[in-house]
């Protein structure tokens, strides 16, 4: 159990006027360097839990002092959007006039980390709409994003209902998810005012889930059928009718305002699926980059780079099919036929949905006996598989993972949507698990978090071109552990996973900086990454929201990739996989430009 008084340290204990005379200070040591820094970036992590209490609950982190966050959400206002903007600009300026010099090397280590996360929010400041801080997304609310998307699934699966305080604060959450969306309908009303309104298909989507969200009878929503069960199973009583007549109260009028919101600005919503659009659409494209892969990639770069990574995986899944008997048409023809398949398909219904998460769970089972072959590190937190919830599936990602609680009292959890179980053809399906859980997300995750020695806001973050780039990495670690011995199949799979990735980076950069149209972008996905017409239709409406993070995948795994083929070359046979992997995941989540220093330095 974590000692949380080591890290939950009150905001008083280091005066600014301290912190201030020990960066002026010639003669201070690097140990009072470091911890100058240390006290500054834990008073931004503390403040950071008060701004987004559900942080806090997600890391299990609600507790002592800061126990008063599990009965809130946090601030959506434009208010608290334009105060969160400016703050971004202070810290960053406050962090340079702090400056690197004579910290020691994990000092600079800590710098560098938070020098890049708070350059890219300085950047991101300039934007006055969407987002105010974490994935650059220009549209407060669509189908993936805002509070309906997000609160639901997080008061059933991270908010505790272990005793009455936390069925009241539960109750207490409901109340503010109604005001939050209210606080988001005041900013998409303002947003299109300054001319960003989400693309015609995003709103359709956003308002549909809205939509199906209110339709549902209050009392049989995942909200209140949550928190009943809950608190039944822990003997607390009936909370139901409080519940019942929140959601069908505050929290359905706030549903109204917000489908209101939406369909006033749909007139004017264009059909144009890039960010090329917005007010200076250009440079955000470019900031999304630059936050989602970390580096000072252009988006031509990336273009070309997806372009020619696509032609080589063609060529070595053609190679495979042919020697399959698969030998006419292109390959991505040939692809979209076998995932059509009667033998390679899940029934689409319950029972075939039931079938699907067995035979995932099994997967995750059989590739944990080997990992010691490869890992010196191996996590100990429990995982679960589950699906999608079913009132966000229609325009959720097809999977996506939860990182466990600090503590480990929440287990870590790899989300797939089921939607339609055509979309998932069997042969796939192992090698999407070693991406999300083994040796992949929850894996990754779940070492990091367990790192007691590193301060927590190193354990809690995350950049999104690491851990991406590590899960796509996994699945050539699975590849390499032998899972695909005597199944041609399950390794065009795996294949077909990477080609997926790089044709991510050929759509993206072609929805938000050639200004391809959605349905060009689809097409060109369908045809060369073989992905099912729905699940190809949500990803390119996925990217249309979140620029760039779809590179983040390719571009981190060919880093980390890089550094090991790196590694191998230059210590030949004293090159150890094992202490390679260490160097990677003891760091936790990191830039891929300091991921290249650190890995460098400790396999010299």
């Amino acid at each position: 159990m974590l000692d949380r008084r080591t890290f939950l340290l009150s905001s008083s204990a280091f005066s600014f006027a301290a912190l201030a005379g020990c960066a002026a200070t010639p003669r201070a040591s690097a140990a009072e360097r470091d911890q100058a820094l240390h006290a500054i970036l834990e008073g931004w992590f503390q403040q950071d839990l008060r701004d987004s209490p559900a942080f806090a609950t997600n890391l299990g982190l609600d507790v002592g002092d800061l126990a008063p966050l599990r009965a809130q959400l946090g601030d959506a206002s434009l208010a608290k959007a334009e105060q969160d903007r400016a703050e971004a600009v202070a810290r960053y300026r406050q962090l340079e006039a702090f400056g690197r010099d004579g910290l020691s090397a994990d000092g600079r280590l800590n710098y560098d980390i938070a020098e890049f996360r708070q350059s890219v929010a300085a950047e991101g400041a300039r934007f006055r709409y969407g987002s105010a801080g974490g994935r650059p997304n220009p549209y407060v609310v669509t189908q993936l994003g805002g509070a309906y998307y997000g609160v639901p699934d997080f008061l059933d699966t991270q908010h505790p209902v272990r005793s009455r305080e936390d069925a009241e604060a539960y109750l207490s959450r409901l109340g503010q998810f109604a005001r939050n969306l209210e606080q988001e309908a005041e900013r998409i009303a303002h947003d299109a005012s300054v001319g960003v309104i989400p693309p015609d298909f995003v709103v359709d989507k956003a308002i549909g889930n809205l939509e199906r969200m209110r339709a549902t009878p209050a009392a049989e929503t995942t909200m209140v059928r949550s928190l009943v069960r809950r608190a039944a199973e822990a003997g607390l009583g009936d909370y139901g009718p409080q519940a019942t007549r929140l959601v069908a109260g505050p929290v359905a009028a706030g549903l109204d305002r917000q489908i209101a919101a939406l369909r006033a600005v749909r007139p004017r919503a264009t059909h144009d699926a890039g960010v090329w659009k917005l007010p200076a659409g250009e440079a955000y494209y470019q900031y999304g980059l630059r936050s989602n892969t970390t580096t000072t990639m252009t988006a031509e770069e990336i273009h070309q780079t997806g372009l020619a990574q696509v032609a080589d995986l063609h060529g070595q899944i053609d190679a495979l099919l042919r020697a399959e008997g698969y030998t006419n048409g292109s390959v991505g023809e040939r692809l979209n036929a076998t995932n059509r398949e009667d033998r390679f398909l899940f029934p689409n219904t319950d029972a075939g949905r039931a079938e699907l998460l067995a035979s995932l769970n099994r997967q995750m089972a059989e590739i944990q006996p080997l990992l010691p072959r490869v890992f010196a590190t191996i996590p100990t937190a429990r995982m679960e598989i589950r699906r999608v919830p079913v009132e966000i599936e229609a325009g959720a990602p097809g999977g996506y993972a939860q990182a466990p609680s600090l503590d480990g009292a929440r287990p870590g959890a790899y989300y797939i949507n089921l939607k339609d179980t055509h979309e998932w053809p069997k042969y796939g399906l192992p090698t999407l698990t070693y991406h999300e859980a083994v040796p992949g997300h929850l894996f990754q995750g779940s070492i990091a978090r367990a790192q007691g020695e590193l301060p927590l806001y190193r354990r809690a973050g995350g950049f999104s071109a690491y851990n991406e780039g590590w899960a796509l990495y996994a699945e050539r670690v699975a590849d390499e552990l032998g899972v695909y011995e005597g199944d041609p199949f399950g390794r065009i799979g795996y294949l077909q996973s990477y080609l997926f990735r790089a044709v991510r980076l050929v759509v993206d950069s072609g929805l938000h900086h050639k200004r391809w149209s959605r349905e060009q972008a689809i097409r060109y996905m369908v045809e060369n990454a073989a992905e099912p017409e729905g699940s190809g239709v949500r990803e390119i409406e996925r990217y249309s929201v979140w620029p760039g993070q779809a590179c983040a995948y390719k571009v981190g795994q060919t880093v980390i990739a890089g550094l090991r083929d790196e590694a191998e070359r230059r210590m030949g046979d004293a090159f150890d996989i094992k202490r390679f992997h260490d160097a990677v995941l003891l760091g936790g989540s990191m830039p891929l430009t300091v991921l290249q220093q650190r890995v460098r330095g400790q396999m010299a």
